[in-house]
C-alpha cells in the first residue's frame, strides 16, 4: 500500500463515497424519464455521476431535445427517489465504518463536502443512520461555485482550520477529484463506478475501498 502524504485533516464527498446514493438516485432518474415516455439507460444516469445540476439540465437536454421538461423531472424524481430510499435504505460505503472509527481515536479532524444542497445531505445522512457523525458539513449553497471548482474543499479546509495542503481529500468522480486538484490539495480517488483515468492523472492514488484507506491509517 502507497504511504499517505502527510496531512491533518480529511475532508469526504458525500455521494457515492460516504454514502451508496448514487444508486438510488440512478434508479429515480431512470424510472422517472421512462414514465415520462423516453427511453434510458442505466449506463446514462450512471453518466450523470458528479456533474453540477446546470451540467444534468444540458445532457439532458442534449439526449432528449430542447423541449425536455427539466423542471418536470425534477419535481417527477424527488417521489420516485423516497420511494426506493424508503423501501431499499440507503447502504452506507463498505470501509467508512472503520475509518471513523480510526479518525476519532487519532483525534484527525474531518468535514463532509458535497456538491448536494445541505438539507438533502442530511436527509440522506440521516436515512443512513449517520445524522450528527459530520460537525463541519459544507454543501452546495454554502460557496458561489460548485464542484469541479475548489470553493467547497478550500471552504471546508477553512472551517477546520486546516490549511488546504495539510487536507487529505477522498473523492470517487472526476468533477470531485479536478476540484481538489485546483484547491491545492492530495486526494484520493476511490471510484464509485468505472474509473476514469482523467481523475486517476490527478489524484496523489487511486483505491479500490474506503478499508483500503483506513489500513493505511492503522
Amino acid at each position: 500500500m502507497r504511504k499517505l502524504p502527510d496531512f491533518s485533516a480529511v475532508i469526504f464527498d458525500l455521494d457515492g463515497l460516504v454514502l451508496d446514493t448514487e444508486i438510488t438516485y440512478f434508479a429515480a432518474w431512470q424510472q422517472t424519464i421512462i414514465n415520462m415516455g423516453y427511453p434510458c439507460s442505466a449506463e446514462f444516469c450512471q453518466s450523470l455521476s458528479g456533474l453540477q445540476f446546470d451540467d444534468i439540465t444540458r445532457t439532458l437536454h442534449a439526449t432528449y431535445g430542447a423541449d425536455f421538461n427539466v423542471s418536470a423531472f425534477v419535481a417527477l424524481s424527488t417521489p420516485c427517489w423516497r420511494e426506493y430510499v424508503t423501501q431499499q435504505g440507503i447502504a452506507i460505503k463498505p470501509g467508512f465504518t472503520a475509518l471513523l472509527a480510526l479518525l476519532t481515536q487519532q483525534q484527525i479532524p474531518f468535514a463532509l463536502a458535497t456538491n448536494s444542497p445541505h438539507l438533502s445531505a442530511l436527509e440522506c445522512l440521516a436515512l443512513a443512520g449517520l445524522d450528527g457523525v459530520f460537525t463541519t458539513l459544507i454543501a452546495r449553497e454554502h460557496v458561489h461555485n460548485g464542484k469541479p471548482e475548489p470553493d467547497i474543499f478550500l471552504h471546508a479546509a477553512q472551517q477546520l482550520n486546516t490549511p488546504i495542503q495539510q487536507c487529505l481529500i477522498v473523492e470517487d468522480s472526476y468533477n470531485g477529484v479536478l476540484a481538489a486538484y485546483r484547491a491545492g490539495a492530495n486526494v484520493i480517488y476511490i471510484p464509485s463506478t468505472l474509473t476514469e483515468q482523467r481523475a486517476a492523472a490527478l489524484a496523489f492514488c487511486v483505491m479500490d475501498n474506503l478499508h483500503q484507506l483506513a489500513e493505511c491509517l492503522e
